[in-house]
């Protein structure tokens, strides 16, 4: 624990928010409601992108993700976490959220899902040479103080021929939310990742904006990401 607190990419600020709405990750109609509906979306993109990456695979077989160790930074209640692990994976999830891990936990033996959570940091894992084939960094940067810090760790835990996965918030006039959800100033520019990713041996290989539809809370894919993006980097 000690630490987890002593990491400089941990903002307080962020562990105090997310430490009172851990009760609320599993309600599809709570706080978190735009997480499960994204996440249908960036599930799909993510298998379909490591398919490709990995030719010998198929999105259409039942665990097309089989044999590949997948770690999900800031892993929260384990939204994304479970959903790789029912593809297949061997899913690692970490937080330095403590509530966030127990309820994680929690529900990944209530839905019969094999999954690892640990409160523990990815600077931490990197410097114990921890390594995987899939590094999930999703709705993790714009929360993080030391973002070089924190990127220059998340890269050294991609393996050799291995991938990560970055999504985040844009920061422009567009993306502007009411005060209390997040903070514009620390949303993250395409750019901004891109140059973090190259200076851990990341090539952006591709990108998606995401479109949000604030009437029907529905959300789909977009070429601009003017907003919310997700790219992907390997190795």
């Amino acid at each position: 624990m000690n630490e987890i607190r002593s990491a400089a990419s941990i903002d307080e600020r962020e562990v105090r928010y997310y430490s009172e709405l851990a009760e609320t990750w599993w309600d599809r109609d709570g706080p978190f409601w735009p997480l499960h509906t994204l996440n249908r979306l960036r599930v799909a993109w993510i298998r379909d992108r490591l398919c490709e990456h990995w030719p010998d695979r198929s999105p259409e077989a039942q665990r097309p993700l089989e044999g590949l160790s997948v770690l999900d930074v800031g892993c929260g209640g384990g939204i994304l976490s479970e959903s790789m692990a029912h593809l297949g994976a061997s899913v690692h999830g970490i937080d330095v959220v403590e509530k966030n891990i127990g309820i994680a936990r929690a529900h990944a033996h209530e839905s019969g899902r094999r999954v690892r959570y640990d409160c523990v940091t990815a600077e931490s894992l990197a410097a114990a040479g921890a390594r995987y084939d899939v590094v999930l960094n999703m709705e993790v940067v714009e929360h993080v103080a030391d973002l070089p810090g924190f990127m220059r760790a998340c890269t050294r835990l991609v393996g050799e021929d291995g991938v990560m996965f970055v999504s985040t918030i844009n920061r422009t006039p567009l993306s502007w939310l009411p005060k209390g959800t997040h903070r514009w100033s620390l949303f993250r520019k395409p750019d901004e990742i891109r140059q973090l990713l190259e200076r851990g041996r990341l090539e952006t290989l591709t990108e998606t904006g995401v479109r949000v539809n604030p009437f029907t809370k529905r959300m789909s894919l977009q070429s601009s990401n003017a907003v919310n993006y997700m790219l992907l980097a390997a190795r």
